[in-house]
This record gives C-alpha cells, structure tokens and sequence, in this order.
C-alpha cells in the first residue's frame, strides 16, 4: 500500500490523483495492502504469493497485457525485481497466466544510458527488442505531470530523474 516511511494513505492518493492524470479511473486501481508484502526497496517479496494477486487480478478484469519490471527492476528495487520474479515463475515456470493475456518486461540498462535522456534513442534503435515506445514532447510532458502527483517520493534525485532518465522519454521492452 506505499506504506514505507509510513505513508500509506498519502501514496494512495498520489497515485490515483497521477492515474486520473493519465486517464485512468480510480476504479480501474487496486491497491494491495498486505501485511507479507510490505512496502521496501530492500525487502523480497514471497514469489508465490505475489503471483496468486497478480494472476486473480489478470483474470478478474480479462488483462490480455501486462507490463513490468526486469531481473534489474530498472533502480534495483527488490519489490520492483519481485514482480517480475513473480510473472517469470507465472508465465514461463508454472504457465499459470491465461493464453490471452502477453507479459512485456521493462528493460534496465546501466547508468550511463539511463541518464542521457533522448540520447538513448539511437542506441536503444540499434539494439534488438521486441516493443519500443519513444514518447513525444506533449506526452513526456504528461509522464512528468503524472510523476509530480507523487509529492512524498519527489526527493532531490528523482527531479534529476525526471529532467534526465531515459525512462521518461524511451522505454525498451521484451515479451516474457
């Protein structure tokens, strides 16, 4: 529930305020709130467990496309690496996730492309993947106004973040 330092509540509005920016519907998000999954970018979260909310949540709204992190979780967040250790194990383990529904993976890259913003572009061309999405001006924009509604996470570094991460711009993804 976004409960790390505590504010759970106040990170559950941020993201329906930054969904409702991105033409989301607040019935549309769904917050988990559990006790075995806690809110920690040092803490794994149980593969299993995960898996079970992912999968009832898949079926439940008939998602044919879910869209995640890699074994990198782009920053190294263990709950962010989690969910995809969770889908991997769904999809390619246990073959748990429905036929209709394709899981594309959110691609780290070192620190050096991460921070070159639009310069990653030509690399990130040359390079095999299966989706790429280069945003435009208007809609990198509103990725920006959509990460300003998150007020308790906008620490010094992630204004740097917004000004140079590829990840605001460009995004490589591979099906799982």
């Amino acid at each position: 529930a976004g409960n790390y330092y505590n504010q759970g509540e106040i990170r559950k509005k941020e993201l329906e305020q930054s969904c409702f920016l991105l033409g989301i519907p607040a019935s549309s998000v769904t917050v988990i709130d559990h006790r075995d999954l806690p809110d920690n970018p040092s803490v794994e979260w149980d593969m299993q467990l995960l898996a079970s909310f992912v999968l009832k949540h898949i079926e439940a709204n008939n998602i044919n496309l879910v869209v995640t992190f890699d074994a990198g979780g782009v920053s190294g967040h263990a709950n962010h690496i989690s969910l995809y250790t969770a889908l991997r194990y769904s999809v390619l383990l246990a073959s748990l996730v429905p036929r209709w529904c394709h899981v594309l993976v959110l691609e780290s890259v070192n620190l050096l492309r991460k921070y070159i913003s639009i310069l990653d572009v030509p690399i990130s061309c040359l390079l095999p993947t299966d989706v790429l999405f280069v945003l435009t001006e208007e809609e990198a924009e509103q990725a920006k106004r959509a990460m300003r509604c998150h007020h308790s996470q906008l620490l010094w570094f992630r204004h740097i973040y917004m000004l140079f991460s590829r990840y605001m711009v460009i995004n490589s993804l591979r099906l799982l």
